[in-house]
């Protein structure tokens, strides 16, 4: 377990408890019958309310993930929907799982460089850097770039999730994304905090995301460290 943290635009705290014990569970950190701790006991770890607990086993058991044993405990269940605000998030601490968390750097909108893969229908983008975390280990840095034509991204309203900030303010979902997994530099603008100097080759990540559109509206460039996280898709 880790601690939950809560910002001004961060997720809900019980959604980040779910989203954490959603990808524990899909990590194989929880299996099929285990009983959770007593409910204080979990709240006290997450440093959370037990009314704010409850809020996120709820959340589990409504999607077939938990079931709650009146005088007996709360079990988990194998087999439920286990769709997540992360879904698509695929890097995971070496030991599995990982609440994801993300502090920006800087979001500029400029013209698309040459450098990058054409995508979209505009030659302007919206440039996201972040610093990516899974619980508190810092674990990647990524450059995202949002196409133009889908919308402005404002920095002050941007939350732990990209995803879910284009949904509720540009009005679409990501639906489907390409990975390319390979290796490359971290890049010259690497804060001093990232485990990784600049110039190091360590594991990077390319993806083309698409929303109700035939081109991807969405290009993106995470660096990962490979002796804190990897690259973690299930197959079903």
């Amino acid at each position: 377990m880790t601690s939950a943290s809560q910002t001004s635009n961060a997720l809900p705290l019980y959604v980040q408890i779910s989203e954490l014990l959603i990808r524990d569970i899909a990590a194989g950190r929880l299996i099929d019958g285990e009983r959770l701790p007593p409910e204080r006991d979990m709240a006290e770890e997450l440093g959370i309310s037990i009314g704010t607990l409850r809020k996120a086993l709820a959340d589990l058991t409504k999607k077939g993930l938990l079931e709650r044993i009146q005088g007996s405990g709360n079990y988990i269940r194998q087999g439920g929907t286990q769709e997540s605000v992360y879904a698509m998030f695929r890097l995971e601490l070496l030991s599995g799982g990982g609440l994801p968390r993300a502090d920006v750097l800087d979001v500029e909108r400029v013209r698309k460089p040459e450098v990058l893969p054409a995508f979209g229908t505009s030659d302007q983008g919206t440039r996201i850097r972040r610093l990516r975390y899974l619980n508190d280990i810092i674990i990647a840095v990524e450059e995202i770039w949002l196409d133009g034509d889908s919308g402005t991204v404002k920095k002050e309203m941007l939350s732990e999730s990209l995803y879910r900030y284009y949904q509720k303010n540009l009005g679409f979902w990501i639906v489907r994304a390409e990975d390319r997994v390979t290796i490359d530099e971290v890049p010259s603008w690497a804060p001093d905090v990232f485990s990784k100097q600049p110039g190091t080759v360590t594991g990077y990540i390319e993806r083309f995301s698409w929303a109700d559109r035939p081109k991807p509206v969405e290009f993106s460039r995470t660096w990962f460290d490979t002796d804190r996280a990897h690259y973690v898709q299930r197959l079903k």
